[in-house]
């Protein structure tokens, strides 16, 4: 980041708030909560904490339409990318307000599309109405936008409820708890209390230069296996048009491996130049494809291992490499190794 960045008090710093849509700026109307035009700015127009000289100036963009999260995908991200972008000289720091329910996925996304980042950019949100008396809404947005001025932070990162998670290791874990999320095979980059600790350590450089890499239309799928998986149900969905499929296993990153059919409908896909990631089911823990006689059958199959990354990030990485037009072999290569501190380097197999 820009010498001395961090030294400047924090009124002295300019956040960008791109405001997409979600709980966070919806009132109660007669459907039940919905988002509403204009109705966040009044509300934190409301907010005389936010003229306080310990947060910074802040520009509020709200986007139209305001979308519930469940309906952002690629164009969404880009827009939400090369809006930062066009802002990025501008601004100390950015914050997207997003709904819950897919802000692991956005986080993922924007963590690979956003490459050569050297500024903070912190998803967050709540789970109930700023505009409600019992919300966590104001807590989620004041502590973002200190981190986002904060000049210590160089990545897409998620807040909410006191923990700052790399927004590429998180996973929405609750439907209704404050603590919507977790970060299961990275320690937290920083807890909220009484002071703002961070992990030093575990922070990613600052980039070079801020480059936009859109998810070009890249077909990718996840799917996830169960007892008695079919392998005519995984040949419907091998034979389409897709590039590349994150496979959801058993355990290390196991599959059933005495159904040669199903094993040949891998080995068919894969020679075709579709890109099979494992990834296990399981919330904590490395795929380790080399343990058992199950996970070598799925990489003589010609999967690939996705090592302790988070479906979502797998899926964005897996979107993000294909988008680049790299060779298949080497989109394998890349897929198990640390391109934005999405996976730990070290694997098992």
């Amino acid at each position: 980041m820009p010498s001395g960045s961090s030294a400047r008090p924090l009124s002295d710093k300019r956040v960008y708030i791109a405001y997409t849509g979600g709980t966070i700026g919806m009132r109660r109307g007669e459907r039940g909560y919905e988002p509403a035009p204009g109705y966040l700015a009044a509300r934190l127009e409301g907010m005389p904490e936010l003229s306080h000289p310990d947060l910074p100036r802040y520009v509020l963009h709200e986007y139209s339409p305001l979308l519930d999260s469940s309906d952002l995908g690629p164009a969404e991200w880009e827009e939400i990318a090369r809006d930062i972008a066009a802002n990025y000289d501008q601004f100390d720091g950015f914050v997207v307000l997003h709904g819950t329910d897919t802000m692991a996925y956005s986080a993922s996304a924007l963590s690979f599309m956003l490459e050569g980042l050297a500024k903070p950019v912190l998803l967050t949100g709540s789970q109930v109405p700023i505009a409600e008396v019992r919300s966590d809404a104001r807590e989620n947005l004041i502590t973002s936008m200190m981190l986002a001025a904060g000049g210590r932070l160089s990545e897409v990162c998620l807040f909410m409820n006191g923990r700052l998670l790399r927004g590429n290791r998180a996973t929405k874990i609750s439907v209704g708890g404050f603590d919507a999320f977790e970060s299961p095979n990275l320690p937290l980059l920083g807890e909220v209390g009484v002071g703002i600790e961070l992990r030093e350590e575990l922070l990613l450089p600052p980039g070079e230069r801020l480059q936009v890499r859109p998810l070009a239309g890249a077909e990718v799928a996840a799917v996830r296996l169960f007892p008695g998986i079919s392998a005519p149900l995984l040949e419907r969905i091998l034979d389409g048009e897709l590039r590349g499929v994150v496979l959801e296993t058993f355990g290390a990153g196991n599959a059933p491996s005495r159904d040669a059919r199903l094993l040949s409908a891998l080995r068919r896909a894969s020679d075709r130049g579709v890109v099979l990631v494992n990834c296990t089911q399981c919330l904590r823990g490395s795929v380790n494809m080399s343990g058992y006689a199950t996970g070598r059958a799925l990489s003589l199959a010609g999967v690939v291992s996705g090592g302790d990354m988070t479906v979502e990030a797998a899926l964005a990485k897996l979107s993000h490499l294909l988008s680049l037009d790299l060779p298949v072999e080497r989109v394998r290569e890349l897929m198990p190794s640390s391109l934005r501190g999405e996976v730990s380097e070290v694997q098992l197999d």
